[in-house]
């Protein structure tokens, strides 16, 4: 394909995912940007060769620093080098798949070069969606979703001439391990019961996300803005299989379904590659050993962090950013053993309640509205 590629969160589980699909497809890397992990980007570096790789962590971007000396790799450091990275004047695409809010500005960075943005942090647009897309448009970037949920419905308003035939956007989701549990069932939850998904292998604070339901509730907001969509025209329906990753009814009542194996191999490449499809390394679906497909419907009482963000899709604004900032916060609580399993959505709905909405926000309302969120869960 030729395409030349910076991966922002390379060492995350898309990251080193969008890397098997670039030596799969022919591509190159030509910039590598991380949070802390020395070790994993020392191993890409040498096998990639990319023109310069960052940490944002300075002391691990100083121990790779001396790990990379007998290279021509540059080591860059801190927020400006992950910065310069997502920049980078030789890369035409940036995959954006840094976690949570600190994937905003690089992923900005990004377009600001005009740039094929293959969006993995969905914090960027729950949190400053509007703000986002203009900056693309004023810069001529494109944006593709790598999220299942929304490559699914990317693909499948492919067959849509008019966007108002579109009658409603339909997101599944795997339920995640605790699917058809009772709230009272979910108190004693532990970290090692969380990062149990049954279907897909992520990071930990996605993994949570998915199994609070918090990691839907954002999906839905960014394919507000993704498709111009309100949320009332989203809904959430519950499919265990992971099989069908998204769908699409029309006025007429049809629905257009995509489906494939749990894995993000292949919407990372169609974002890559769109608007051809390549062969690659994912894996096939075989119809004839997946088994029955199931659907039910999310239960908002056992899961109300999918409808503290449906409640923060409706209110707009900064909204998102509080709802996205105390999430973050709440799930490293839970993550690092401080807080009960329950108490995520506790702290999620105590943040929205305390802090006032802002409308047309700023960039500056947003991270005042992030940091607010996060000061109230410490």
């Amino acid at each position: 394909m030729g395409k030349k590629v910076t991966i922002l969160g390379s060492t995350g589980s898309i990251g080193r995912q969008s890397l098997e699909v670039i030596a799969s497809c022919g591509m190159e890397a030509v910039a590598l940007a991380a949070n802390s992990n020395a070790r994993l980007m020392e191993e890409q570096a040498r096998r990639f060769k990319p023109t310069l790789v960052a940490l944002a962590d300075e002391a691990a971007a100083n121990q790779l620093r001396v790990a990379l000396a007998d290279t021509n790799v540059h080591v860059l450091s801190g927020l400006d080098g992950v910065l310069e990275a997502a920049a980078i004047f030789s890369a035409d695409t940036s995959i954006a798949a840094l976690v949570g809010m600190a994937g905003l500005r690089p992923t900005l960075a990004s377009i600001r070069e005009g740039k094929r943005v293959c969006l993995a942090n969905k914090e960027t647009l729950v949190c400053a969606g509007p703000l986002v897309l203009e900056e693309a448009k004023d810069y001529g970037a494109e944006i593709y979703p790598v999220d299942s949920e929304h490559s699914a419905i990317f693909q499948c308003l492919e067959a849509n001439r008019d966007r108002g035939e579109v009658k409603r956007l339909i997101l599944t989701c795997s339920g995640g391990p605790f699917y058809g549990r009772k709230r009272e069932e979910l108190v004693n939850i532990t970290v090692e019961d969380a990062l149990k998904h049954p279907n897909w292998s992520m990071g930990a604070k996605i993994t949570v996300d998915s199994a609070t339901l918090m990691n839907k509730g954002l999906e839905v907001i960014e394919a507000m803005h993704l498709y111009g969509v309100p949320a009332e025209k989203i809904s959430v329906v519950i499919h265990r299989e992971s099989i069908i990753h998204s769908l699409v009814e029309y006025c007429d009542n049809a629905i257009l379904a995509q489906l494939g194996a749990p894995d993000m191999r292949l919407p990372i490449q169609y974002a890559l590659t769109y608007p051809k499809r390549v062969p690659g390394p994912a894996t096939p679906l075989d119809l004839w050993s997946c088994g029955p497909l199931t659907f039910g419907m999310p239960d908002l009482e056992a899961f109300p962090c999918l409808a503290l963000a449906l409640e923060a899709a409706g209110t707009g604004g900064t909204a998102g950013a509080i709802l996205n900032g105390a999430n973050e916060g709440a799930v490293g609580q839970f993550l690092a053993g401080k807080i009960g399993f329950l108490d995520i959505p506790a702290k999620v709905e105590t943040a929205l309640a305390r802090i006032k909405a802002v409308q047309n926000p700023t960039m500056q309302d947003i991270l005042d509205a992030d940091e607010a969120a996060r000061e109230i869960v410490r």
